[in-house]
């Protein structure tokens, strides 16, 4: 068995847990140890029966402890892809977390740091890149492509051959037009229809969806990378190459994370 921390403390990261409690019940994998979570005032608190034991600057404490980057919010869904990038990790220290009910296809791939949650389905030759967050029931069809960092809410079906840029983020419920590419960082709303391309950086809603308004590029200057901490308790709403190599489905099996 292998340490784990999960950098946030909020809806995602406690049902990651609760994926790595099923996981672990299956086939044991990993000691969770707990979350860490830069807010301050949560340290030495309980979640989900877990303890926030600091924030991130006690990873220089953990060298051997795997990660697994579970933040963002409503209002700031590019936060993964910042604390990613501020605790330039190698690919290696990053978990990947798949619930043991999710199926993952022949011929699909998974990045690190990607976690699948309960009843997830990629149904065939599905690639998804690194720290790609995929809620309850979501389905993956044949030959879909799930860029680093993007966000899957709970129940969202895409049509084969879609294509998910960086960042992207698709609603719950939201279905998606096999062929479509749902552009970088852009948004869908919850129970949208997405029947063509999505430009990047554009929030769409609707059936058919349509454009509402440009996307909001999230907080910038000093101390942005740190803004996840004050909203860690919100649930996640959520270069086109994805950054980091996949994780090959034998691969994972070798790593003992889908339980059989």
């Amino acid at each position: 068995m292998r340490d784990l921390v999960i950098v946030g403390a909020g809806g995602f990261a406690r049902e990651t847990a609760a994926a790595v409690h099923a996981v672990n019940h299956v086939r044991p994998t990993w000691r969770l140890r707990g979350f860490l979570d830069d807010d301050a005032a949560l340290h030495g608190t309980t979640r989900a029966g877990l303890p926030i034991i600091g924030g991130t600057d006690r990873l220089d404490e953990l060298p051997e402890t795997a990660v697994v980057v579970c933040v963002g919010s409503p209002r700031d869904y590019r936060a993964r892809r910042r604390i990613v990038r501020r605790l330039d990790l190698p690919a290696p220290r990053y978990a990947t977390v798949v619930h043991p009910s999710a199926q993952v296809g022949a011929g699909s791939v998974l990045g690190p740091g990607t976690v699948l949650l309960a009843g997830v389905v990629l149904t065939a030759d599905v690639t998804v890149g690194a720290h790609v967050a995929v809620m309850p029931h979501a389905v993956l069809t044949h030959d879909d492509r799930v860029d680093d960092h993007a966000t899957i809410a709970s129940g969202v079906r895409l049509g084969g051959g879609a294509v998910l840029r960086l960042g992207a983020y698709v609603g719950a419920g939201a279905l998606v037009r096999e062929g479509v590419t749902v552009g970088a960082w852009s948004l869908v709303g919850m129970g949208s229809v997405v029947l063509r391309d999505v430009p990047q950086g554009e929030v769409w809603a609707g059936n058919p969806a349509r454009r509402l308004r440009a996307a909001d590029p999230g907080p910038t200057g000093p101390g942005a990378e740190r803004s996840w901490a004050r909203s860690t308790s919100e649930e996640p709403v959520g270069a086109d190459e994805m950054s980091i190599p996949p994780v090959s489905l034998g691969k994972l099996a070798e790593q003992r994370v889908v339980g059989s």
